[in-house]
């Protein structure tokens, strides 16, 4: 089931249990607090992350009668497959008892969710439900509904002028809404100017990471540049990321195992160091000196260039993509 029918349906009785997944976090979350909202369960539901899964735990909250007779919401949040025959029962328990609710938010592999989907059937009594990333006319409807909602007076192209600004990210476009509706004034695009602080150093991170992996960029360059980025900033930044990856690459090769500490002075999130030590891996040697040859002659050629020098850029980074 895609988002619109999910939408639909819970317009009239909320499905009793729900297998959440996709690429789009701030409707995740918002779907969990419509039920918490709708259910009046923020107090007795039972949330557990990750690791914190347990199947017995989450069997018994759903087995028993609420203790004040209100809701049970289990609400789970998971990267890894859970086991189908737990599920099946999770599933059966939600539906057995009219105050039962389930929801599942999975947030690893499409191949794990998939052998999920089959115990949130109709027949089953649950619904699974994928969501994409908004474009961008999407993202101003969403957000509309939450300025109206908090009483914050923005026009579209202040919308629309924010969520450039922000990348598409919902979530921090929906938190940048609820601190300018403190100033109790229409917000226009001046004001988000001067008020809200730009993305663009986490989008060029995300551009590089791209860029490695070998998937699309031009749709992220484009943005950039419509930022206010100039093409040396982002030539300098893929210089530095490029030294990153090298400093990566020779350190597991001589110890096994990265650490950030040890490579760059500093520790970063493990996610992120995994993430840029998995790239590393992936290039050989040769190709970086190769890289490394080809940025210095493309600043070169960048700093010599007239009025073509976005051009330049995006010849720049494909040509990477062919030497990795």
């Amino acid at each position: 089931m895609y988002q619109r029918e999910f939408e639909q349906k819970i317009r009239g009785d909320l499905p009793k249990a729900v297998l959440l997944f996709g690429d789009n976090e701030y409707m995740l979350n918002h779907y969990i607090d419509i039920y918490k909202d709708r259910l009046d369960a923020k107090e007795d539901m039972l949330s557990l992350y990750h690791d914190e899964y347990s199947f017995e735990q989450s069997k018994n909250y759903l087995a028993q009668s609420s203790l004040f007779g209100g809701i049970n919401l289990l609400h789970l949040r998971v990267v890894k497959k859970i086991p189908k025959k737990d599920l099946d029962i999770l599933v059966e328990l939600a539906n057995k008892n009219q105050d039962n609710y389930l929801l599942i938010i999975h947030e690893g592999e499409a191949r794990d969710v998939k052998g999920m989907q089959s115990s949130f059937t109709d027949k089953k009594g649950g619904v699974w439900v994928r969501l994409f990333e908004p474009n961008p006319r999407e993202s101003i409807a969403i957000l509309s509904q939450k300025a109206q909602s908090i009483g914050l007076e923005i026009d579209h192209y202040a919308l629309n002028h924010l969520i450039l600004l922000l990348n598409n990210n919902l979530a921090l476009c929906s938190k940048e809404l609820e601190k300018l509706a403190i100033l109790g004034i229409k917000i226009e695009s001046k004001d988000i100017d001067r008020l809200v602080y730009s993305t663009a150093p986490l989008a060029i991170e995300q551009l590089l990471i791209d860029l490695f992996a070998k998937k699309p960029i031009a749709q992220t360059i484009s943005k950039l540049l419509e930022l206010g980025e100039d093409e040396y900033s982002i030539l300098r930044s893929t210089q530095f990321f490029v030294n990153q990856i090298f400093l990566f690459h020779a350190y597991i090769r001589l110890n096994g195992q990265p650490d950030s500490k040890e490579i760059l002075g500093y520790k970063l999130p493990k996610q992120i160091e995994e993430q840029k030590a998995t790239l590393a891996l992936r290039v050989k040697t040769a190709s970086l000196l190769k890289i490394y040859e080809h940025l210095l002659r493309s600043e070169l050629r960048i700093k010599k260039a007239g009025a073509d020098k976005e051009g330049l850029l995006y010849g720049t980074l494909i040509k990477i993509q062919d030497l990795l």
